[in-house]
């Protein structure tokens, strides 16, 4: 009995001598998650200076993961999806290429990176990422956001054939976007397009009464 006590004795006192092990990657992925949709959340509800402190942790967090060679795709998608948040577009490109060295099928990165060049104007480089996504996931969860993202580029540069093709691909998968459907009339009143632009603001007006520009657009149209 007395050796068994000292045994257990040993245990109990190895336990307390051991080093603290660190997180376990999963452990960090849900953290970093948790902190970044804790900042969407608080970003919606027009509070970001609250949101920003919990981008930052989601950021500390993934790098935290890469820095120990234990990130998973997760860590990276989470990175750059805070930092675009934080509007530090270069290291979402960065870290994105990165991410997609070490994850080559990770599409999630090349919407996020398309944003990214998007917002620093190279219109071109976004286009490439936004339309090898939706070409390689034209299923993916946020398709509609990115062919809203083509509709932009294609309207910034007076192709507004092409915008009006992308803005009605991205309002088929997302439907109740009273913005999306005012840039819709918006390209197809430049064109012309009488009819099928005034039924466009009055879908934006549906959802967004408060939506000054699609009213003024419906009545410019209606006067005509």
């Amino acid at each position: 009995m007395r050796s068994f006590c000292c045994f257990l004795a040993l245990i109990v006192l190895a336990a307390f001598q051991a080093p603290a092990q660190a997180p376990a990657a999963g452990a960090q992925n849900f953290s970093a998650m948790l902190s970044y949709y804790r900042g969407r959340d608080l970003e919606a509800a027009n509070r970001m200076a609250e949101a920003i402190p919990h981008y930052n942790e989601a950021v500390r967090i993934s790098l935290d993961d890469i820095s120990r060679n234990v990130a998973t795709r997760d860590s990276y998608v989470i990175l750059i999806r805070a930092l675009r948040r934080l509007n530090r577009h270069a290291e979402v490109i960065s870290w994105g290429r990165l991410g997609m060295g070490a994850f080559p099928d990770e599409f999630r990165l090349l919407e996020t990176m398309g944003q990214s060049f998007f917002f620093m104007g190279d219109f071109g480089q976004s286009l490439a990422y936004m339309e090898r996504y939706t070409h390689l996931l034209p299923d993916g969860d946020r398709v509609a956001l990115a062919y809203f993202f083509i509709g932009e580029i294609f309207r910034l540069t007076h192709k507004y054939h092409r915008a009006d093709m992308a803005y009605t691909a991205a309002l088929f998968a997302a439907p109740n976007m009273a913005l999306w459907w005012y840039r819709l009339g918006s390209v197809r009143e430049r064109v012309g397009d009488r009819e099928p632009a005034m039924e466009a603001y009055r879908r934006a007006i549906e959802l967004n009464p408060n939506l000054g520009g699609a009213r003024i657009g419906l009545a410019r149209l209606a006067g005509d």
